[in-house]
């Protein structure tokens, strides 16, 4: 199994790393010809509409729904989760998205960036509690009937998974906490076996 995460821009080192703490191979995706040679890929945290743009220019947003639709498990954090939603709300819309995830988003939902936070959150399958940091997150203002959620801050979700599909609000890259990239890594396998 091997593990792409998207290196046009954002927390792509932290990903990797995090990655193969979690026991996956892995390799950063700038071209078609790099998707195509991975089985998973992690959508990471950074600046949506440019990586969205990004994803247009270099012609990797059609293929990605594609294999999106064909079942390949994407994870998206923060700006990556603003990616995968189906829409976005509030006056700054993200217009190369994949919505290929039955959510609804509002970018920067919580403030600025002076309104970053940390939080420690329950998540469902971790057995401790997480603590999660929050960079000018998204807010996850609804989910439709095949959205779970894992996880909540005040009573909004903040991590959620549908099928083949993981989004989180925060960044667990952030930290030397894998759990979250193991967490994803055991759904490939799972989807594999």
């Amino acid at each position: 199994m091997k593990v792409g995460v998207l290196g046009l821009q954002g927390d792509v080192r932290e990903h990797v790393r995090a990655l193969e703490a979690a026991g996956a191979v892995t390799a950063v995706v700038k071209r078609r010809d790099q998707l195509a040679d991975v089985d998973a890929l992690v959508l990471p945290g950074g600046e949506s509409t440019t990586i969205g743009k990004l994803l247009d220019r270099y012609e990797l947003l059609e293929p990605l729904r594609e294999r999106a639709a064909g079942g390949m498990p994407l994870y998206g954090t923060c700006a990556g989760a603003i990616l995968m939603a189906r829409d976005v709300t509030g006056p700054h819309d993200a217009p190369h998205r994949l919505g290929v995830m039955d959510m609804t988003v509002r970018r920067n939902g919580y403030g600025r960036q002076l309104d970053s936070f940390e939080a420690d959150l329950g998540i469902d399958g971790l057995e401790d509690s997480f603590r999660a940091v929050f960079i000018r997150p998204p807010v996850i203002e609804g989910t439709g009937p095949d959205v779970e959620v894992l996880a909540e801050v005040d009573g909004q979700a903040v991590l959620v998974r549908q099928g083949h599909l993981l989004a989180s609000t925060f960044h667990p890259e952030m930290t030397p906490d894998a759990r979250v990239h193991a967490m994803f890594v055991r759904m490939i396998s799972q989807r594999e076996s």
